[in-house]
């Protein structure tokens, strides 16, 4: 096969193959895969996927943790002109239920154990036609429908599990051993994947993103992160975020080498950082919080190039501790949203005189701060922040309200919007509040469904947690805003001891708060709580859990 542009997605490990096959690409515990490998396995599963009558633009579920065949599969799909849907691995089998119901999952590509706990809600998903098993059951061989016939939809193997109705299941393997086929037809603004955000309240949404979209995003991220062949990127965030799942668009972009892991304590990332020789690290605020109270091995120093921030704005405290750990390593403080990939970043020159800042625009993308009217704001005016550029996705799945809420047209005369131009341009409006300095600095202020309005002023939480975490005296904590009576809304923190505090001292807390807050941003009280405060299944700090979970304490107290 000659060498591809890499214009779709499953182009990126094709490219890297042609360059160099022998190069390394995939780590996951003792298997390593190098491009040649990880290219034939990608080709072979997608005439696998083909094999069982998939459709263009029909949507393969993949509910797995991080391991080999989730990354072949990811890819896979859209090799055959097909649509992934990652699962997060965390989810209960009735979050699943409803994603694989809401956008017809066809082929849904899981686990035994996986699919033995999905039993019950199997016969609620009725475009769902073929369950794939990448552990199937050792004992079971062809009878039952495993065998050659698996490859074309025979199949009829009872899943895995006791008590509920079996559901007829395909061996991965077989499925990579059937006769090659050509793909569907599939261009670069097609859809290529539906990543659907969490959230602690209500359902969740299916963003859609195009081939275009992660293809650029890999393209623009690689080249600020500097990222190269030599580099060994860690794969520590979920696959169904887009943050996660852009480890391997820009390692597989560039050449690099990506360790998946599946960690279960912070320290399991330093082991995996020192084992492996990583360069490059990406992960959420908690995380480096939990990272930055650990001592850190030496070897660490020797070869992390950069570690990356996103999710949400770092503590200036934890990023000074970071950057003691390993003070060799370049920090890239960075803000994006599921619905355009990719937004800002901050170059690591800049973090020592705007610490505070999400940065610029990556490269290919503009970012305007806009009024409620459409129009520019002045500079340091606070904004609506919107996001305009190949990064847009192409809205929320079967979900026309939502999508025109964040998916909106340019007003004329915005940026490079001329009169003269017929045809429309759709931006992501954010939701977020920033402003812009004089040099075309970015600040995040807070989500506009999350700002706190109490005396008359509008708070943001995360300017209250910034202040908190510098007084030293917390692990974590989060602020939020509920109803009072005088003040509109009054803020409450819910926070856990600092690393070696047995307990929390919420009275020293408020003592400090008044020495460094003005009045009406000073908390009204602050609830101690051990750690780590519970976790969305992005990993960000569920800020919508907790205050749900204390207002419903405080009418429980009442009636009682």
């Amino acid at each position: 096969m000659p060498a591809l542009d890499s214009h779709l997605l499953p182009h990126l490990i094709r490219s890297s193959a042609d360059r160099n096959p022998a190069a390394p690409a995939l780590r996951d515990g003792a298997r390593l895969l190098n491009y040649g490998d990880l290219a034939t396995q990608v080709e072979a599963l997608a005439h696998g996927l083909l094999s069982l009558g998939l459709g263009r633009a029909e949507r393969v579920g993949i509910y797995l943790d991080k391991r080999i065949e989730t990354v072949v599969a990811s890819f896979a799909a859209p090799a055959a002109g097909a649509v992934f849907v990652p699962i997060n691995p965390i989810l209960k089998a009735e979050q699943v239920g409803f994603i694989v119901r809401d956008c017809d999952v066809r082929v849904l590509i899981t686990s035994r154990e996986r699919l033995a706990a999905l039993q019950p809600m199997l016969a609620q998903c009725p475009s769902l036609r073929h369950v794939v098993l990448v552990d199937p059951p050792a004992e079971v061989s062809g009878g039952t429908g495993a065998g050659k016939g698996a490859a074309t939809g025979a199949a009829t193997g009872a899943a895995p599990g006791d008590g509920a109705a079996p559901f007829p299941w395909l061996r991965y393997s077989d499925l990579l051993e059937a006769p090659a086929r050509a793909g569907h037809r599939v261009i670069d603004t097609d859809m290529v994947a539906i990543l659907y955000t969490s959230g602690s309240t209500g359902r969740p949404k299916g963003v859609v993103l195009s081939h275009r979209n992660m293809v650029a995003g890999a393209r623009s991220v690689a080249s600020y992160l500097g990222n190269h062949a030599q580099d060994r990127l860690l794969a520590a965030l979920p696959l169904s975020f887009d943050a996660g799942f852009s480890q391997l668009t820009t390692a597989f972009h560039s050449g690099a080498s990506v360790t998946l892991l599946n960690y279960l304590m912070p320290r399991d990332v330093l082991k995996a950082l020192e084992r492996d020789q990583i360069t490059g690290l990406t992960a959420v605020p908690p995380l480096y919080i939990q990272l930055a109270q650990l001592e850190w091995p030496a070897a660490v120093q020797q070869h992390l190039r950069y570690f990356a921030n996103t999710g949400g704005r770092m503590p200036r405290e934890t990023l000074g501790l970071l950057r003691q750990r390993v003070p060799s390593a370049q920090p890239f403080l960075m803000y994006g949203l599921t619905e355009a990939f990719r937004s800002t970043y901050l170059p690591p020159e800049e973090v020592d005189r705007r610490p505070d800042s999400i940065g610029k625009a990556i490269p290919n993308v503009e970012i305007l701060v806009l009024r409620e009217d459409g129009s520019p704001c002045a500079t340091d005016e606070p904004g609506e922040l919107v996001h305009r550029g190949p990064l847009v996705g192409l809205g929320y799945w079967n979900d026309a309200d939502k999508t025109a809420e964040r998916y909106k047209l340019l007003p004329a005369g915005t940026a490079g919007r001329e009169a003269g131009l017929q045809l429309p341009e759709y931006a992501v409006f954010s939701g977020d509040t920033v402003r812009m300095d004089a040099e075309g600095f970015l600040y995040f202020i807070g989500r506009r469904d999350e700002m706190i309005k109490t005396s008359g002023y509008r708070v943001s939480p995360t300017e209250v947690e910034e202040i908190l975490y510098a007084t030293q005296l917390v692990g974590e904590c989060v602020a939020f805003g509920v109803d009072h009576p005088t003040l509109g809304q009054a803020i409450q923190v819910i926070a856990t001891p600092a690393p070696g505090a047995g307990v929390l001292d919420t009275a020293a807390v408020l003592v400090a708060c008044r020495a460094r807050m003005p009045a009406y941003m000073i908390p009204a009280g602050v609830l101690a709580r051990s750690g780590p405060l519970p976790r969305n299944p992005n990993g960000k700090i569920d800020r919508k859990l907790l205050s749900t979970e204390w207002i419903a304490a405080l009418e429980s107290d009442a009636k009682s």
